[in-house]
C-alpha cells in the first residue's frame, strides 16, 4: 500500500509498504481523511522533535523511517481477537496517544503527560497517511452516521483545542484572545464559544485566516494595523483573563502574555522550535499565570458531542483537499508558501 515516511527533515517519501493486519486487541482501518497537523509540519522542516530518530520508540519500539499521520478519520475493515468495542463496518476516528499505562502521570490519568508518550502517527505503529493503519482498540472512537469523514478528520486537533480550554481557567463570561488563527488557533476560538466565553479576539496577519476569525465570531486584530496588547486592554478595561499562544513565535509569546489583565493567564498551546524569553518581572508585577498543554485527556466524546452540535465545523475550516500522491507538493509545500491556507486534508486512497 501507499505510506508516506519520515526519513529526516525535508525528506518524506511515499513509499509502497506492507498493508498492515489486525493483530490481537487493534483495529484495522481504511483511511478515508487525514488532515496535515502543525506538528507534521515541524517534523517536516525541523525534526526529529517527537519522531525516534536513531533510537527506538520505548512503546512502539520502532524508529524513523515512520508512516505520519494522526490527525484521521476511517472506516474498521478487520478487527483482531479479543477486539469488542467496534466492529467491521463502524465509523471510527482515532485518539493516537500512546502511554505506557505505568508511570506517575499515567497512574493519575494523565496519560497525555507519560513519560514514554508517543503519538501514533508520529512514533511509529503505522499512521493516517496510508491506505490502511491499525490501532489499539482503545484508541478507536465510533462516530455517528451523520457525521462525514471530513468532520471526524478534525476531532483529533480539536481535542488539542478543547483540552486547552479546559486546562486554562476558563469560567463563562470570561474575555479571551487567541493569538495566532491557523487551525487550532481557529478550533480553540470555536471550543472557547462552547465554553461560554463573552469576548473572543484573535490576532492574525493573514486575511484568509483573520476571515476565518471572523466567520466563526472573534474579533479581530492584526498586528501589522495596531499595537494589539494597547488595544486589547483598552477593549477590555485592563486586559483579557486568558490569553491563548498558538504561533509558537517567542515574540508573541510576551504579547500574549502582556495582554492578559491582573492575575490573568497564558495558555501555551504550541509547539516551540527554539527558546522563547520571558522576563519574569511581567508575571510577578501582576500576578499573572502561565500554563500549557500537551495534546489531550478524556475529551475526544466531548468533541464528537459538540460536533454533532455544529461546532468546528470542517466547511469552515478545511481549505484545500488533495490526494495522497498530492500530499508534498499541494500539502506540506503549500502551507509552508501559502499562509492563507487553514487546513488541508488528504485522501487516502
Amino acid at each position: 500500500m501507499k505510506a508516506l515516511r519520515w526519513h529526516g527533515p525535508k525528506d518524506l517519501r511515499l513509499e509502497q509498504i506492507e498493508e498492515p493486519k489486525a493483530q490481537p486487541g487493534k483495529v484495522k482501518i481504511k483511511v478515508e481523511w487525514c488532515g496535515i497537523c502543525g506538528s507534521d509540519l515541524h517534523e517536516y522542516t525541523a525534526g526529529p522533535i517527537f519522531i525516534p530518530a536513531g533510537e527506538p520508540h520505548p512503546i512502539t519500539g520502532e524508529s524513523a523511517p515512520v508512516v505520519m499521520g494522526h490527525e484521521f478519520s476511517g472506516r474498521v475493515v478487520e478487527t483482531g481477537e479479543g477486539v469488542t468495542r467496534v466492529q467491521v463496518g463502524d465509523r471510527v476516528v482515532v485518539e493516537p496517544i500512546y502511554a505506557c499505562g505505568e508511570c506517575e502521570a499515567c497512574r493519575k490519568g494523565k496519560y497525555n503527560l507519560c513519560e514514554k508518550m508517543g503519538f501514533l502517527g508520529l512514533a511509529g505503529g503505522g499512521g493516517g497517511f496510508s491506505e490502511y493503519v491499525t490501532a489499539q482498540e482503545y484508541m478507536v472512537h465510533k462516530i455517528p452516521d451523520s457525521m462525514s469523514y471530513e468532520q471526524g478528520a478534525l476531532v483529533e486537533p480539536s481535542a488539542v483545542a478543547l483540552h486547552a480550554v479546559r486546562q486554562s481557567k476558563l469560567r463563562v463570561g470570561d474575555k479571551a484572545a487567541v493569538f495566532g488563527a491557523g487551525p487550532i488557533g481557529l478550533l480553540v476560538i470555536e471550543a472557547l464559544k462552547a465554553s461560554g466565553a463573552a469576548e473572543i479576539y484573535a490576532v492574525e496577519l493573514s486575511p484568509e485566516r483573520k476571515a476565518k476569525a471572523a466567520e466563526l465570531g472573534a474579533i479581530v486584530l492584526d498586528p501589522k494595523e495596531m499595537d494589539v496588547v494597547s488595544e486589547i486592554h483598552e477593549r477590555t478595561e485592563g486586559g483579557v483573563d486568558i490569553a491563548y499562544e498558538v504561533t509558537g513565535v517567542p515574540s508573541v509569546l510576551t504579547q500574549a502574555l502582556e495582554s492578559t489583565n491582573i492575575s490573568g493567564e497564558l495558555m501555551i498551546v504550541s509547539i516551540f522550535e527554539k527558546e522563547a524569553p520571558i522576563m519574569p518581572n511581567r508575571i510577578v508585577m501582576k500576578e499573572r499565570m502561565i500554563n500549557g498543554i500537551i495534546g489531550y485527556r478524556n475529551v475526544f466524546p466531548a468533541v464528537i458531542s459538540l460536533m454533532e452540535q455544529g461546532y468546528f465545523p470542517a466547511e469552515k475550516l478545511v481549505t484545500k483537499r488533495i490526494e495522497l500522491d498530492q500530499v508534498l507538493s499541494e500539502g506540506f509545500e503549500t502551507l509552508l508558501k501559502e499562509k492563507d491556507q487553514v487546513k488541508i486534508l488528504v485522501k487516502a486512497e
